[in-house]
């Protein structure tokens, strides 16, 4: 079990470590909460990932405080929360401090065109390592194909397509015992 001090510094290191919010911050996790510590495992990070979608707020705040609660109980939830938003306020608040002077410096620019395509591989590695936990029967491919079409080009919000893909699991295990009955 967690020790609150430790919760605390591993959601600190994680967000003093990462950048891109909520999905970028997946595969650091990932890495900490389920490979290093062992507090969680993929399946839980999967669902509370899911359950952080779909709650008011910033992803990564909700999966920290979610993930906090799951290790050490409400203190648990209210050090994991703290120690994800130390490092953003600190790093913002020294940062504002300079950035609208040299903003518009080239290499700034490209600094940040570079950090912005780091995210998006990070992203990317951490959706097909959660596609292989998540997806593993057609019928789950059918609920992610159906989902990822709607999300790209319907524009649905993610919790509607949260909800719904909830629903459909839900008729389907109906359904699945319904047929598995002698």
């Amino acid at each position: 079990m967690a020790k609150r001090l430790e919760l605390f510094l591993t959601f600190a290191r994680i967000s003093a470590s990462c950048f891109g919010g909520g999905y970028a911050m997946l595969p650091f996790f990932q890495r900490e909460l389920v490979m290093k510590k062992q507090w969680l495992t993929d399946e839980e990070l999967l669902d509370i990932h899911a359950i952080a979608q779909c709650t008011p707020g910033v992803i990564s705040v909700n999966v920290s405080t979610f993930c906090g609660y799951q290790t050490r109980g409400f203190v648990g939830a209210l050090c994991a929360t703290a120690g994800l938003l130390t490092p953003p306020i600190l790093i913002v608040l020294v940062i504002s401090a300079f950035f609208w002077a040299y903003a518009d410096y080239p290499t700034v620019q490209y600094a940040l065109t570079g950090i912005r395509a780091c995210v998006a591989a990070l992203i990317i590695n951490s959706t097909v390592k959660l596609y292989r936990k998540a997806v593993l029967d057609l019928p789950t491919f059918l609920v992610f194909l159906l989902v990822f079409l709607l999300a790209a080009f319907v524009k649905l919000s993610p919790p509607l397509l949260v909800l719904g893909a909830f629903v459909v699991g839900l008729l389907s295990a109906v359904l699945s015992r319904r047929e598995n009955r002698p």
